[in-house]
């Protein structure tokens, strides 16, 4: 490889890495509003709502996509990456009403965990001793800060835990669909399929929701879908064991907005966790920043 390229695929590395910590502090936005919204709606409508406002904010893009690329080429795997993300944001809305932020977002870090051992087992990725050191020191991070056997597990703690594998599978999708869909696409797309099949299961359980409720349920529309478009940027530019140690900064971002938003004090255990995961953050960036593929 030349010096050109070696540079070239760094500053893609480095882009692709910067997207990623944008997607992450946007996602915890998301966490944000949802956890100020509490229980009052069920899971299940508060995502179909948010969805369907997704949906209605890409129409414009979507018709223009339509028009350009002639529909969809892989409509199968948006499809079946609707259906899974769905069910994962169902139980990812039932945990964020019931337990701490930051214990939901430390709980979701078993999904990069999935989503590498995806990648290079499904995509070919791969896996170098500096990413495995990275997500091992991240991931001991996050068992510092759920202390497992030291507290009870909740029901909202079980729901994320389910969720963090169909989050890994929808990721993996949408890796692949890089290959061949366009960034608007694959955020477009998935807005459409989440909202369809959650449907069924919101009018099942329907209430009116109050205007407050659908305004911050907007706002939340609006961030995710700014979140799925940076990380859709963030997977066209390099691999996804390269990107994984940063969804764990996440926990940072969370404990921060915990603790300003809605007085959830930090205890040692969350403080030492998080400085675990920004180590292993920071270590892979210097890496990647010093390293070409090949290298």
């Amino acid at each position: 490889m030349s010096e050109d390229q070696a540079s070239a695929e760094r500053a893609a590395r480095l882009r692709g890495i910067g997207w990623m910590v944008t997607t992450g502090v946007l996602f915890v936005g998301v966490t944000g509003v949802v956890r100020y919204l509490g229980t009052d709606m069920s899971a299940v409508q508060a995502a179909f709502l948010r969805y369907l406002f997704g949906t209605l904010m890409m129409l414009p893009l979507l018709a223009r996509v339509w028009r350009t690329e002639r529909g969809p080429r892989r409509l199968g795997l948006h499809a079946l990456r609707g259906s899974v993300h769905a069910v994962g944001v169902m139980l990812w809305f039932f945990a964020m009403a019931r337990i701490p932020i930051a214990d939901v977002t430390a709980i979701g870090f078993t999904t990069p965990v999935f989503t590498t051992i995806g990648a290079v087992l499904f995509l070919r990725e791969r896996f170098s001793p500096r990413h495995a050191v990275a997500v091992a020191v991240a991931f001991a991070g996050t068992v510092v800060v759920l202390r497992p056997g030291l507290q009870a597990i909740e029901a909202g703690a079980l729901a994320q835990l389910a969720a963090a594998p169909l989050f890994a599978c929808s990721f993996l999708v949408a890796k692949k669909l890089t290959e061949t869909e366009s960034g608007v696409a694959i955020v477009a797309w998935l807005s459409v399929f989440v909202t369809l099949a959650l449907a069924p299961f919101a009018l099942a359980d329907w209430r009116t929701p109050t205007p407050w409720e659908l305004l911050w349920l907007l706002v939340t529309a609006g961030l995710a879908t700014a979140g799925h478009y940076t990380l859709t940027h963030a997977l066209r530019a390099c691999p996804i064991t390269v990107l994984q140690p940063f969804t764990f900064l996440q926990l940072v971002w969370a404990t921060a907005l915990g603790f300003l938003a809605f007085a959830e004090v930090p205890d040692p255990w969350t403080l030492a966790g998080g400085a675990l995961i920004v180590a292993a953050a920071t270590y892979i960036v210097r890496s990647e920043a010093r390293r070409g593929i090949g290298r």
